[in-house]
C-alpha cells in the first residue's frame, strides 16, 4: 500500500533510539524526509546513518538538542523546510511515591510530557492547516487508559496531553483543513528502556531478569513483547493519506493487556 508520504516533511521526536526510531524508521521506508532530534549526538547520528541507507535519496537530518527548551525547538524546527509530519515524543518520568514529588518535580514532568508536545503542536498545527494536509502523533502510554500507581507523574502529565488533544483535534478549523491529530498508547516493546526498567526491578528484588520479563509477557494476552516495528508501521499509517478521516483517537497498541471494552 502506497501510504503517499513520498515528499512530505517529518520531524520526529525522540528519534535516535527506540520508538521514535521506529517511526523515523517507517516514514522514510514510505518516502518521507525526516528531521530526527534526540539529545543525544552520538546515537543521533549513527540513527541518522542507518535511515539514510534504507531508502536511496531519503533525506534524514539530525538535530541534537533538547525540545522541552525554547532553544531546542527552535532549532529543531529550523532545520526542515516545513513540518507535514509531526511525531512528539519524551521519556517518562520516573517511578516513585507522589509523597516524594515536590512541585519542581511535576513542573518537569508536565513540561516533557504535555507541556513541549502543545509547545510544538502550536508552532506547526496552523502551518498545516494552510496547506491543507497536516499529521500529528503523539506518542504517550498505556498507563493512560490504566493508570499504574507508582507512575503518577507519567499518568497525570500524560492525561493531561491527552485531554488537551481531545479538544484541539476536533476544532473544525483543523479538522476540516485535513490535518489529523492521534495519540499513540504502547504497552510493553522490546526496547532499551524496558530493558534498563527491567534491570532495575532485578537489582532491587535480587531476582533473575530473565524471570521478570517472563513474567511480565504472561500477562500480555500476545505473549510477548510488542516490536518497535510493528509500533512504527502504525505510525506511519497514521500519517497516510490513507488515515485521513481517523482523527482525535487514542489507539492502544499492547497486545491486548488492556481489558476493558472502552
Amino acid at each position: 500500500m502506497d501510504l503517499g508520504l513520498t515528499g512530505r516533511w517529518a520531524l520526529v521526536c525522540g528519534a535516535s533510539k527506540g520508538l521514535g526510531r521506529a517511526c523515523a524508521e517507517a516514514l522514510v521506508r514510505e518516502g518521507a524526509d525526516v528531521v530526527i532530534v534526540a539529545r543525544g549526538a552520538e546515537a543521533l547520528a549513527a540513527a541518522a546513518d542507518e535511515l539514510r541507507a534504507l531508502c536511496a535519496g531519503a533525506q534524514v537530518r539530525p538535530v541534537a538538542a533538547d525540545v522541552t527548551t525554547p532553544e531546542g525547538r527552535a532549532a529543531a524546527l529550523a532545520a526542515l523546510p516545513q513540518v507535514d509530519i509531526l511525531v512528539t515524543n519524551a521519556g517518562g518520568p520516573p517511578p516513585g511515591d507522589f509523597r516524594q514529588w515536590d512541585r519542581d518535580t511535576w513542573l518537569r514532568a508536565l513540561d516533557a510530557n504535555m507541556l513541549t508536545p502543545i509547545e510544538l503542536i502550536q508552532a506547526t498545527v496552523d502551518g498545516m492547516a494552510e496547506r491543507g494536509f497536516g499529521r500529528i502523533v503523539n506518542i504517550t502510554s498505556a498507563a493512560v487508559k490504566a493508570p499504574i500507581d507508582i507512575l503518577g507523574l507519567s499518568n497525570g502529565a500524560r492525561s493531561g496531553l491527552t485531554g488537551f488533544i481531545a479538544g484541539l483535534a476536533r476544532q473544525p478549523k483543523i479538522a476540516a483543513k485535513g490535518v489529523t491529530i492521534n495519540n499513540l498508547l504502547p504497552g510493553p516493546f522490546e526496547t532499551e528502556r524496558l530493558r534498563v526498567t527491567f534491570e532495575g526491578s532485578a537489582a532491587k528484588t535480587g531476582r533473575p531478569i530473565e524471570q521478570l520479563m517472563d513474567e511480565r509477557r504472561a500477562t500480555v494476552p500476545a505473549r510477548r513483547f510488542g516490536d518497535p516495528r510493528e509500533f512504527g508501521e502504525v505510525c506511519a499509517f497514521l500519517c497516510s493519506r490513507q488515515a485521513a478521516y481517523l482523527n482525535g483517537q487514542n489507539i492502544l497498541l499492547d497486545g491486548g493487556a488492556y481489558p476493558g471494552t472502552f
